[in-house]
């Protein structure tokens, strides 16, 4: 279970991976050998705790402000909240298994390997149902905000609360059953490439329709602009921005990790990569901030989440008092 003091092993026991380093360990050695000069950097386990239990509080809190507001009973907001339920995981995923560790590390905890194993499995499928259903939310609060944009006027026709609830429970199906299909399957690299073809699949597609949206938008933008002489931005557009950031965090906090599955695949005895793989903990730490980022942005682009979630804050420190 100590995947994080062994760089061989990854920390979110992707099996498949691990399967693979292990028939390669001697070749694996070899190249750290023959790579002095990486530096490893060495992460606590309390800071993998501490970022969980904030990820876990903030994006609880985005939860429970949807819910509380009715102002936020959109489609969009719906599938807000979905994204922050895909943070979730990987925030209460990280946590158990941190505390598990360091129960074990102090010697307060003795538990059958066999438990461990499925404990893994579960961490697995949760942190691949992450994966996969945030990379779909992405793409459909893009779609969201791209028939707003240009088709406004039947919006509330197209994006009916119905079809938005079928669309969330088709995601999360998907994701349930794709992760433990990943997990049955683990011995076959084709998990990792079909994990990494749905992350640039899902990039190309939220990249596509940005692009047409913003130069589109960014026009019926200038022609309001000039009717109404006003130079405030229009919601729809705000929206569109907002889910630009999103996507942009994303990117940057998931992508080491996607390229060090396509590393796994591509040169798994290179001295370089495995400089590469070694600080697979910190991409780790960057999954977590992830989660901890993304209720921040929904925060400070969404006036009427921010209200909401200032009175959640401020009831609970005087109910606390």
């Amino acid at each position: 279970m100590d995947f994080r003091h062994n760089p061989h092993i990854l920390h979110v026991e992707f099996n498949p991976i691990n399967d693979f380093l292990e028939d390669n360990e001697t070749n694996s050695t070899a190249g750290e050998r023959n790579s002095l000069t990486c530096v490893q950097i060495l992460i606590p386990q309390e800071l993998f705790l501490a970022l969980g239990l904030i990820s876990l509080v903030e994006n609880i809190l985005v939860v429970l402000a949807i819910i509380k507001n009715r102002n936020l009973h959109s489609p969009m907001y719906y599938f807000i909240c979905c994204l922050a339920v895909s943070d979730m995981l990987v925030s209460v995923s990280n946590v158990v298994e941190t505390i598990f560790m360091l129960l074990n590390d102090y010697g307060l905890l003795d538990v059958h390997p066999g438990m461990l194993r499925y404990l893994d499995n579960v961490i697995d499928v949760m942190i691949c149902s992450s994966v996969v259903s945030s990379l779909s939310f992405l793409c459909t609060i893009a779609a969201d905000r791209y028939i707003t944009i240009f088709y406004a006027l039947r919006y509330h026709s197209i994006m009916t609360t119905q079809r938005a609830v079928t669309i969330i429970v088709l995601v999360w199906l998907a994701s349930i059953t794709s992760s433990i299909l990943f997990i049955l399957y683990h011995t076959d690299n084709a998990v990792i490439v079909c994990l990494v073809t749905f992350f640039c699949t899902t990039l190309v597609f939220n990249a596509v329709l940005y692009m047409h949206m913003f130069v589109l938008a960014h026009v019926h933008s200038r022609r309001i602009v000039v009717f109404h002489k006003s130079r405030r931005p229009s919601t729809s557009m705000k929206g569109a921005i907002t889910l630009t950031i999103l996507l942009g965090v994303f990117i940057l906090c998931w992508g080491p990790f996607f390229l060090h599955l396509i590393l796994i695949l591509t040169c798994p005895a290179n001295p370089t990569c495995n400089c590469f793989f070694r600080n697979f903990n910190l991409f780790l730490i960057l999954i977590i901030c992830n989660s901890l980022i993304d209720p921040l942005i929904y925060a400070y682009r969404s006036q009427e989440l921010r209200k909401t979630l200032q009175e959640l804050v401020l009831c609970s420190w005087c109910f606390g008092v």
